[in-house]
């Protein structure tokens, strides 16, 4: 993975609010968050956030979406769903 990556968990949505923020803010040209499951909703709401509140001038430029088998700790295997935005600040910015 890229430096540029942020894996999203549980933690509250503007952490990972205020580490794209950051991301671009120390010179990178896209973002993308990764999530899994249950943080799914999250990753989608810190996008959003940051493309209406904060880098008005970034936009989502790609969205993929797959599934990954794991085990879990019954060694049982599950299908988990994967969700990867792209976020990517516009030329024209300041």
């Amino acid at each position: 993975m890229e430096n540029n990556t942020i894996f999203v968990g549980s933690k509250p949505v503007m952490n990972y609010v205020l580490a794209v923020v950051t991301q671009f803010n120390e010179g990178s040209d896209s973002v993308l968050l990764r999530a899994r499951g249950k943080a799914i909703s999250r990753a989608v709401d810190a996008a959003e956030i940051v493309r209406n509140r904060f880098v008005p001038e970034s936009d989502v430029t790609d969205i993929r979406i797959s599934t990954e088998e794991i085990e879990n700790y019954n060694n049982e295997k599950t299908n988990v769903s994967i969700i990867e935005i792209l976020i990517e600040k516009s030329d024209d910015s300041f």
